[in-house]
């Protein structure tokens, strides 16, 4: 079974300003909430490893954009570090960062690489923390000040743009889960900060079409396609109920234009509706972008709660739903999350039949494996089951395209071994494995693989 895709398809991959440059503060860059975190916090990192160990991208990106044409990439999504770029978060601009992000992005136009260039992964500049990160509304439009220097900066380099990834992180991993800085827990605090995300991304859209910037312009969603135990009318409820909090209150908000009426109802009846005037719902109405990323990892399995929730706690969307563990499931136990291929399908379908077959890519996509030196011989990781997990997302990808879906594009996480978050180097994603104390970096089996079906523009089963 030969499986094809369009000789214009977008291959590449993904990472991020603070997962690949690093710390590296000698050009004046400003400090961000990982910067900060990684260092005041740092028993919440693996092994204590901070941002200053990434992958070497700000000194080697020479050497690593020449491995991505190897690869033979068309298409490569990275950040911009808002804190590298105006240390502040507003106000001056760092002329060694303006020089380093012409020296990338001309980089990758001269080996004919598309650059996806995404303004904001995670990294707040923490003078801006400091005021309130996005719960405060100045933010936002030192947000899309920022944006507006990027595109005046970077404009005639850049085809594709992207306002946010992730956008629902911050807001529910930052302020609600405790997994990421400020580490706070109060859903009414993150529903604002992603309203606040949400009016930021609008307003960096608004800023983008006024000033006529040629290419397009989205924004990266995390999506994770949610499954009920059962067709129990109690277990379909608390499905319907995981996808409204954490799916629809931003696909539809983004992609329609309006909040989900019912989402509105329950967080009234519960005390938990953010500020949000006239004014925001208007602009968020109005807005629409031109390409969607989509990052997809896992499945989320739900079913009708065994107990009652805890209501005297903190409220969360996980008084309506527990989690399920499906007997049989696949796991990657690195990670401990479900490998499941057919959810790519289902948000392709999803994308098709509910939010107007917009154009779209798959973002980000790829496997973490803990202890990955296990599989090198002699010299090279021999990482089949990372090319297994490509062949069965594709395939699945595949599909949804025969089936008339309006994906362009395929990017893995990530291009080499990179630092990541909390987990740091823990797993390893890239297709090129670095070494930690040397910096080396080595093409793995998957590499080489992906490589190959860039060239036959697919590959054959």
């Amino acid at each position: 079974m030969k499986y094809t895709f369009s000789k214009d398809f977008f291959w590449g991959a993904a990472t991020s300003a603070t997962q690949s440059e690093g710390r590296t503060t000698t050009d004046g860059k400003g400090e961000n909430i990982w910067d900060y975190a990684s260092k005041k916090f740092n028993d919440r990192f693996y092994e204590g490893v901070t941002t200053a160990s990434t992958s070497r991208f700000y000194e080697d990106y020479q050497g690593d954009l020449d491995r991505l044409a190897d690869l033979s990439f068309n298409s490569f999504r990275t950040s911009i570090s808002w804190s590298r770029l105006i240390p502040e978060g507003v106000g001056q601009v760092n002329p060694e960062a303006v020089q380093f992000y012409h020296n990338v992005l001309d980089g990758l136009n001269k080996r004919g690489i598309k650059p996806f260039i995404n303004l904001y992964h995670f990294d707040m500049p923490m003078k801006m923390q400091e005021i309130g990160g996005f719960e405060n509304k100045a933010v936002i439009k030192a947000y899309c000040d920022y944006a507006k220097t990027c595109f005046d900066l970077f404009g005639d380099k850049v085809s594709y743009w992207f306002t946010f990834n992730e956008p629902m992180i911050p807001a529910e991993a930052g302020y609600l889960h405790d997994r990421h800085y400020p580490y706070i827990v109060d859903f009414k605090r993150a529903a604002q900060v992603l309203h606040h995300i949400v009016l930021a991304h609008c307003g960096a859209v608004k800023v983008f079409r006024e000033g006529q910037y040629s290419g397009k312009i989205g924004i990266i969603m995390d999506v994770i396609p949610v499954y009920p135990r059962s067709q129990n009318p109690a277990d379909l409820k608390a499905a319907e109920m995981a996808d409204l909090f954490y799916t629809r209150s931003l696909n539809d908000a983004i992609l329609k234009g309006h909040y989900p009426e019912k989402l509105k109802v329950i967080l009234n009846q519960y005390d938990q509706m953010p500020e949000v005037s006239t004014d925001d719902l208007s602009l968020i109405a109005q807005t629409r972008i031109d390409i969607l990323g989509i990052n997809y990892y896992r499945p989320r399995r739900v079913k009708a709660r065994d107990s009652l929730p805890n209501t005297n706690g903190v409220f969360s969307p996980e008084w309506f739903y527990d989690n399920y563990e499906m007997p049989g499931r696949r796991m990657n136990t690195s990670r401990g999350i479900e490998i499941y291929p057919n959810g790519l399908y289902d948000i392709a379908k999803k994308i098709q039949n509910e939010y107007g077959n917009i154009d779209w890519f798959v973002s980000e996509n790829g496997i973490g494996i803990e202890g990955e030196e296990a599989f090198i011989n002699n010299g090279i990781v021999e990482d089949d089951y990372r090319i297994k997990f490509l062949e069965e997302h594709l395939i699945a990808l595949h599909q949804a395209i025969e089936e008339g879906s309006n994906c362009l594009g395929y990017h893995m996480w990530t291009f080499v071994d990179c630092w990541s978050w909390q987990n740091a180097f823990k797993n390893r994603y890239g297709f090129y494995r670095m070494d930690l104390h040397t910096g080396k970096k080595t093409i793995k089996k998957s590499g080489l693989w992906f490589k190959n079906v860039i060239l036959n523009q697919g590959f054959s089963l």
